[in-house]
């Protein structure tokens, strides 16, 4: 990959617009190329202890020849660490340091490091700069960019946060060879789901490169990161602030979010989940007569190739529905969700309870067996949990 040449996604919000840039090697040029957004020389670098082992020392290398002096904040990996009282460490360490309003954080790790250094920024001192510098597939394709940062309450996911846009996201697609399989797996969800909310043309690339794809091969790779950039730019540029057009990003994640919260974030993880809501929301909006079965059916194959658990567990409804209700997409007590009507386009509207409650009772009486991919993870989804009662 090194040999590949420098890629630019711009994400356009007048005075918090920034570049997206996507450069195999990237990690030992950190430091260099924060120069131009940056003078202080204070830098946290907020990391989790399985990144740092890899990453964090070529990160500091590169910072201290540029002249800056960082200081490492290394957290708990998992989405378990994701709470306001792992947040409350960063915010010490900064305080300590004696971090001012110019000091900048810096995000080295997955989709949890940037949600919590993201909002730590963005409530230190009311508000610091801080850099994504995403190590994982989810992380590079999704949650790094557009400014969502947050944490988790035990009652649903991201229900604490705040939007805080990043002065730079910078991708060192290298990082994913070392990342676990059953990660980078899970990544490719966030990346089939752009294809259906967005570019039907997309999708079908995926289709084709899939097992290039589970490769790890340098060209299709690259392309997907990219183009999944680009529609998350798109989209990000039209509604920052997630109040109409951005909640399409939301497709496969409102059941996937309840699989999260009923699992008590240790059985899935997030794009295990969202690759089960990509297929179980396509066939629910097929129930609700919005797409055919050939949409549902072409979703389930794409995901089943990649690898992901299409199914869900025998969760109970009342514990299904009340983990959706406690989404932040919520609005006026209703389920707001994100149905797709072909590949390429998708709708938003609301779910009545006793719709989504037929639904999963047609589910059951079909019998709802597990259609796995190959080496899909199986994680139960636990009937009693805090999110359900």
């Amino acid at each position: 990959m090194v040999g590949v040449a420098e890629q630019i996604v711009p994400v356009t919000l007048e005075e918090r617009s920034y570049d997206i840039v996507l450069h195999p090697g990237l990690l030992a040029t950190v430091g260099e190329r924060l120069r131009a957004l940056t003078t202080s020389p204070k830098i946290g670098v907020v990391t989790d202890r399985h990144v740092a082992r890899r990453y964090l020392q070529v990160v500091l290398r590169s910072l201290c020849k540029a002249g800056y002096d960082p200081t490492p904040i290394i957290l708990p990996p998992g989405e378990r660490a994701k709470t306001l009282s792992t947040m409350a460490k960063i915010l010490d360490a900064l305080a300590r340091q004696k971090f001012e309003r110019q000091s900048f954080l810096l995000a080295l790790g997955g989709g949890v490091v940037g949600d919590i250094a993201g909002f730590a920024a963005a409530v230190y001192q009311r508000g610091i700069p801080f850099v994504q510098v995403p190590t994982t597939l989810v992380a590079q394709v999704d949650s790094s960019v557009g400014g969502k940062t947050g944490v988790d309450h035990r009652l649903g996911k991201n229900l604490i946060g705040a939007f805080h846009q990043p002065r730079a996201v910078l991708i060192d697609p290298l990082t994913l060879r070392t990342l676990p399989r059953r990660e980078w797996i899970a990544g490719l969800a966030e990346v089939i789901k752009y294809g259906v909310i967005a570019d039907e043309e997309f999708f079908g690339f995926l289709e084709q490169k899939i097992p290039a794809l589970l490769k790890l091969d340098e060209e299709p790779v690259i392309r997907a990161i990219k183009r999944s950039c680009e529609i998350k730019a798109q989209v990000v540029v039209t509604d920052e602030r997630e109040s109409d057009r951005r909640r399409i990003l939301n497709y496969g994640h409102t059941i996937g979010h309840a699989l999260e919260s009923l699992s008590g974030y240790r059985g899935l993880i997030h794009g295990e989940a969202v690759g089960i809501g990509l297929v179980q929301e396509a066939d629910l909006a097929c129930h609700m007569g919005l797409c055919g079965r050939d949409v549902v059916e072409r979703i389930k194959s794409l995901v089943q190739r990649a690898g992901l658990c299409d199914q869900m567990s025998h969760a109970s409804f009342t514990s299904l529905w009340g983990a959706m209700q406690h989404d932040k997409k919520v609005t006026g007590g209703q389920v707001i969700g994100v149905w797709p009507v072909r590949i390429g386009k998708v709708v938003m509207q609301p779910i009545e309870k006793e719709v989504c409650a037929a639904w999963l009772q047609t589910k059951r009486g079909h019998g709802n067996r597990s259609s796995s991919g190959r080496g899909a993870p199986k994680h139960p989804v636990r009937r009693k949990a805090r999110a359900g009662k």
